[in-house]
């Protein structure tokens, strides 16, 4: 159940159990790569890659039927308590709207008040484009997202699996937010907008004056693509800028993770004192 995750008031630490890895556990590890593809318009269910790295398989996810483009819930690594914030690229290819914001922001909050690391995994496009989503408030709604890991003072590791664009990428547990570690894998792609929508703006002009040329503007915009992964969406130029920490190979991902909450077990909270606290969006 949930309450097995947690302490029992937010002085105390969350329990821990007694984990032994098991064979099974190092293949199903083994595994990751397999289980997201290259192509990243292709959808995946990310509870797999959950499985993969927690004890056992266990995941206890909340407010499944909500929002899910985000996944939230309680797993154990290495026998210690985490909670989990994933988007979903089965459902609307993970992408942040109005309601999975909250759904995450709460659900940090929550981790934050009970002394839970938080462990995140980015796969997203970005958030929801549309007027129907500026009059549900996403600026605001977005912000509480970004409120909620700023503010957080527990172990944040985050790990980006895919892609991570556009302001959705900041608010998911990035440098910018505050988090310990940030980790990628090799063919993950970081940058404010994917290449086939950033070269249809950035070059629309070039790509219409090829097309009254007679010219072969499919052949462009694909030289195009490839020049804007190469010099923009590279995982490398991240690291290179200190975006992210390291490069990690999928299999890698459960033992990465692991120790780097190992090292941030002795991370202190900052006591605050005092009526004075931040101004959160609402």
């Amino acid at each position: 159940t949930i309450l097995a995750y947690l302490p029992q008031n937010c002085n105390q630490n969350p329990p821990t159990f007694a984990y032994a890895a098991t064979r099974a556990d190092r293949e199903t590890a083994k595994q990751l790569a397999t289980i997201v593809p290259s192509n990243d318009r292709q959808p995946y269910d990310v509870l797999d890659v959950i499985r993969a790295i927690v004890d056992y398989g266990e995941f206890v996810q909340v407010q499944e039927l909500y929002a899910a483009s985000a996944v939230v819930g309680f797993a154990c690594i290495d026998g210690h308590p985490v909670g989990i914030v994933a988007n979903q690229p089965k459902v609307n290819a993970g992408i942040l709207d109005v309601n999975s914001s909250e759904k995450v922001a709460r659900f940090v909050r929550l981790c934050d008040a009970f002394n839970l690391p938080v462990v995140t995994l980015v796969d997203t496009p970005g958030y929801k484009p549309g007027s129907d989503q500026e009059h549900a408030g996403i600026i605001r709604r977005g912000a509480k997202v970004i409120y909620a890991y700023a503010n957080a003072q527990v172990p944040l590791v985050t790990v980006i699996l895919r892609k991570a664009f556009g302001g959705a990428y900041i608010v998911m547990g990035s440098k910018s937010m505050g988090a310990d570690f940030n980790y990628a894998w090799p063919t993950s792609q970081i940058a404010v907008l994917g290449a086939q929508g950033a070269v249809n703006i950035i070059h629309r002009k070039d790509l219409q004056k090829a097309k009254e040329r007679g010219q072969d503007v499919d052949a462009l915009r694909k030289k195009l693509v490839e020049n804007y992964e190469n010099t923009t969406v590279n995982a490398n130029l991240s690291l290179e800028t200190g975006q992210i920490d390291a490069m990690i190979d999928p299999e890698q991902t459960r033992d990465v993770i692991a120790n780097s909450l190992k090292i941030l077990r002795s991370k202190k909270r900052v006591s605050r004192t005092g009526k004075h606290h931040g101004n959160q969006p609402m």
